[in-house]
């Protein structure tokens, strides 16, 4: 005879799962262009996002955990590490990449799990996507001045804030994870400092110039845009340089996976996206037929991709879903979103930081969308929550904070920025009027 007892649960995803194919609204407008447009979410994302951003941070985050030791995370972003330094990097950070929520997200877990402390860890983890400074130039241009001076002065004491706090709650783990690092015998590194410095930030200028998207294009930064691809080709052929030098790369494999680079750029120059997919390509290649360092590199680099990017087309695609693409329709109405917004109330503060936590906002796209709720009479309070809640987190980027620091810590975390963004388009809003 069967034990119900022990079966209830498989039972219960049945019967939940029959009740929710049954009654699947198929044919209904609403559901059906919600569909549409979480598989047209997903196809943007994955043509503007993966190769040029997510690609470049796997990389990074691949070479952080092969190439920077432990013990100096430790000693510059641990639980022990000197404050102000720890904190003062960590909440400029987003300053120099200019990423979005999710490409953040490997840069994140490769300090974390080499022994960065939580609490700048996540202080880096805020800023990262919400210290954009072009971000914040466009926002004081088109939104108004004080709106853009509120988000600067809000994202950089958001991200001390939260690192401090988080730090501060989870205390205990954080000592703990110290005591256990600092047992660990220090290791001296393959070489100084001075060349990770370079390797990395040629590694991030890389990251940064093939994602600079020319929205403010006028003047001397306008003149430096319509070189931006030939810069990038220079930052990639002085990285290749390194490869040889300092990584003891085979030089005829780097020849073999550059020409094909080199020919890609010069046949098809208005797609230079197809160059830098080959380019990409190609130093897999050569990576994973190397020994020692590039070997691990791709190895972790691999590891990285597998586990982040199935989390974050699966969030992408769940928030189409329920909200759509910019001035288009999910499940839930927008103009459900205009009516809730309007004012300075703690509810519409509260709801214009929730719906920005689980929105994913690709940079700058939060720009244009706040215009057109303001022009719909959304207050000047929870304009300023969503712009400090929305373009830090999102509901891909939340799926994989939790598979890399767990969900009790997931949860502060994204609490916390919906907590600090209410309060902050409360008292923006009372000041403002």
């Amino acid at each position: 005879m069967m034990d119900w007892k022990s079966e209830w649960k498989s039972l219960s995803v049945i019967v939940a799962v029959f009740l929710a194919s049954f009654y699947l609204p198929v044919g209904t407008g609403r559901f059906d262009g919600a569909v549409m447009e979480s598989l047209h979410l997903v196809k943007w994302y994955a043509r503007e996002h993966v190769i040029l951003c997510l690609l470049p941070a796997f990389f990074i985050a691949g070479a952080i955990a092969v190439f920077i030791s432990q013990a100096a995370v430790m000693k510059y972003l641990g639980a022990k590490a000197n404050k102000v330094l720890a904190y003062g990097v960590a909440s400029v950070s987003g300053s120099i990449l200019a990423v979005c929520s999710c490409t953040v997200l490997p840069l994140f877990s490769g300090i974390y799990r080499m022994g960065a402390g939580l609490g700048p860890a996540s202080a880096f983890l805020y800023s990262g996507p919400a210290i954009n400074i072009l971000a914040i130039i466009l926002t004081a241009r088109i939104l108004g001045f004080q709106l853009g001076v509120a988000r600067a002065v809000g994202a950089v004491l958001f991200s001390i804030i939260i690192g401090l706090l988080m730090a501060l709650i989870f205390r205990k783990e954080e000592m703990e994870k110290a005591a256990v690092a600092a047992a660990m015998p220090e290791t001296e590194p393959s070489r100084p400092l001075w060349k990770n410095a370079v390797f990395f930030g040629f590694m991030v200028a890389v990251l940064v110039f093939a994602n600079w998207s020319g929205a403010e294009t006028g003047g001397t930064w306008g003149a430096i845009f319509r070189y931006k691809w030939m810069i990038t080709g220079v930052l990639s052929a002085a990285l290749g340089v390194i490869f040889i030098v300092w990584l003891k790369m085979s030089w005829w494999k780097i020849a073999l996976a550059a020409i094909p680079t080199a020919v890609s750029a010069f046949l098809i120059p208005n797609h230079p996206i197809v160059a830098f997919t080959v380019g990409i390509a190609g130093l897999s290649i050569v990576m994973n037929t190397e020994q020692g360092e590039p070997a691990d590199w791709f190895s972790s680099t691999w590891s990285f991709a597998k586990q982040i990017l199935p989390l974050l087309l699966f969030g992408v695609l769940v928030a189409g879903l329920l909200l759509g693409r910019p001035g288009q329709e999910g499940l839930i109405p927008s103009q459900w979103i205009s009516g809730l917004v309007g004012g300075n109330s703690l509810w519409a503060n509260l709801f214009a930081s929730v719906v920005g936590a689980f929105m994913y906002f690709a940079t700058l796209t939060e720009i244009p969308i706040l215009q057109g709720l303001i022009g719909n009479g959304m207050g000047k309070g929870p304009a300023l929550a969503l712009l400090l809640a929305g373009p830090a987190l999102s509901l891909p980027n939340m799926l994989v904070i939790k598979s890399v620091m767990g969900t009790k810590k997931t949860v502060v975390f994204v609490s916390l920025v919906i907590v600090m963004a209410t309060i902050s388009g409360l008292i923006f809003g009372a000041i403002a009027g």
